[in-house]
C-alpha cells in the first residue's frame, strides 16, 4: 500500500505548482509595462518570494565602505577594492567623475598590486576587487597585471574578482589563465546614455560583444545593470537585460544611479524604489535560476531602507550593505540569513557552489 504524503506537504507542493504556473505567465514585456498601482500589487502578491525554493537570502559587507548594523559589521580588510589606475580615468563619466576611484586603494604598477595584496593577505584579507578608471575605449587596463594576479593566486589564495570594463576574447582569456575568479562588467543597453552620461564613442553592440567574449572565455561573469543611469530615469535597463539573458551568466547585479557629490550628476533624482524593484522583478522572471544581487551602488537613507525590502519582495538572492529595515523584515519572513565579508557577485559561488 501506498505511503501518504503529509498532508502539509501535499498542500505547498500544490502551492508551489501554482506560483510557478502564475510566474509562467509572466513576461518581462508584461511587467516592464505595468503602471505603479499594478506593479505595487503585484509585489505585494508574494509572487516572486514565494517561488524560491530556497527561501534564503545572503547579505554582503565587503571592505567597499565602513557599514555596521546591530547585526553586523564590515571589515577594513577583508576584501578591498584595488584601482590599477589610482584617481586616473580617461572618461570623466557624467555620474561618477572619477569620484568613486578616490576610495580605492591604488596599485598603479604590477609590483605595486602583488607588495598590496601580500600586505592585504597578511592582515587577513580573504580576496579583493581589482578595479581602475578606463581608457578611452571603455576598457580597464588590466592585461599588464595578469601574471601578478597568477602570481597573487598562486601564493596567497585570494578570491580576485576583477572590473573589466569593454573587453575582447584576448583579454578575457588572458584573465581566465591569471586564475580570476570572476569578471564584472557594468552592461548599458541604450546608445544615447553611453554617449551622454560615459562620454563613450561605442555603442550597444560593444557591450554585446564583451558579454560574448567572456562567455567563449570560459571565465566565471557578473554582470551589472545600472537602474536610472539616464538622469534617473529608465532607459535601455529591459534590453541590457535582455543582451545578458543570450549568455549564462554566473550571476547577475542590480545597482542604482545615486547623486555623488562633486559629480556632474549630484543634483540629479536617483530612480524610485519601485523603478528599482521593476528590473529585479523582470530579471528574476528573466533569469529564475541564476543567483540576483541589489548590489552596493544605490541611494542611502530611507531610499535604500524601501528599496531593500521591494527587492526581497521581488525575489533577489542577496543585498549588498542591507538596510536593518530589510533584514528585519527578511527575519519576520522567515528567511535563512547569512551574512559576509565579501562582495556581493560571490553569491555565484555561494548558491551555486562554484
Amino acid at each position: 500500500m501506498a505511503k501518504r504524503q503529509p498532508l502539509a506537504k501535499v498542500i505547498k507542493c500544490l502551492l508551489y505548482a501554482l506560483v510557478e504556473r502564475k510566474m509562467a505567465q509572466l513576461t518581462p514585456e508584461t511587467i516592464w509595462q505595468m503602471n505603479t498601482e499594478e506593479f505595487s500589487k503585484l509585489l505585494q502578491s508574494n509572487i516572486f518570494h514565494s517561488a524560491s525554493e530556497r527561501r534564503s537570502i545572503c547579505f554582503y559587507a565587503p571592505s567597499f565602505t565602513y557599514y555596521k548594523t546591530a547585526y553586523f559589521c564590515s571589515s577594513p580588510t577583508n576584501f578591498p577594492t584595488i584601482s590599477v589606475t589610482g584617481k586616473g580615468c580617461a572618461l570623466n563619466c557624467k555620474h561618477c567623475g572619477g569620484k568613486v576611484l578616490e576610495n580605492m586603494r591604488p596599485a598603479r604598477t604590477p609590483e605595486e598590486l602583488y607588495n598590496l595584496c601580500t600586505k592585504l593577505k597578511a592582515e587577513g584579507a580573504v580576496g579583493c576587487l581589482i578595479s581602475g578608471g578606463c581608457l578611452p575605449d571603455g576598457s580597464v587596463p588590466l592585461e599588464k597585471f595578469t601574471e601578478a594576479i597568477r602570481r597573487v593566486k598562486a601564493d596567497f589564495g585570494l578570491t580576485i574578482f576583477t572590473h573589466v570594463g569593454i573587453v575582447n576574447l584576448e583579454r578575457a582569456l588572458k584573465l581566465k589563465e591569471a586564475g580570476v575568479d570572476a569578471a564584472l562588467i557594468d552592461i548599458i543597453g541604450d546608445d544615447e546614455t553611453i554617449r551622454e552620461i560615459y562620454n563613450l564613442n561605442v555603442t550597444v553592440k560593444d557591450y554585446e560583444n564583451a558579454l560574448k567574449a567572456l562567455s567563449q572565455s570560459g571565465l566565471c561573469f557578473v554582470p551589472h545593470v545600472i537602474v536610472g543611469l539616464y538622469y534617473g530615469r529608465l532607459k535601455g535597463e529591459l534590453y541590457a537585460l535582455k543582451m545578458i539573458s543570450k549568455h549564462k551568466p554566473s550571476a547577475l547585479v542590480v545597482i542604482a544611479f545615486m547623486p555623488i557629490r562633486g559629480t556632474m550628476m549630484m543634483n540629479v533624482k536617483p530612480p524610485d524604489p519601485l523603478e528599482i524593484a521593476k528590473v529585479l522583478a523582470t530579471a528574476r522572471v528573466m533569469f529564475p535560476k541564476t543567483p540576483i544581487a541589489l548590489g552596493c551602488m544605490r541611494p542611502k537613507g530611507k531610499h535604500r531602507a524601501e528599496t531593500d525590502i521591494l527587492a526581497i519582495k521581488a525575489g533577489v538572492d542577496a543585498i549588498a550593505f542591507p538596510s536593518e529595515e530589510a533584514i528585519k523584515y527578511a527575519e519576520r519572513e522567515d528567511y535563512m540569513i547569512s551574512f559576509s565579508f565579501q562582495c556581493c557577485a560571490q553569491i555565484y559561488a555561494d548558491i551555486l557552489g562554484v
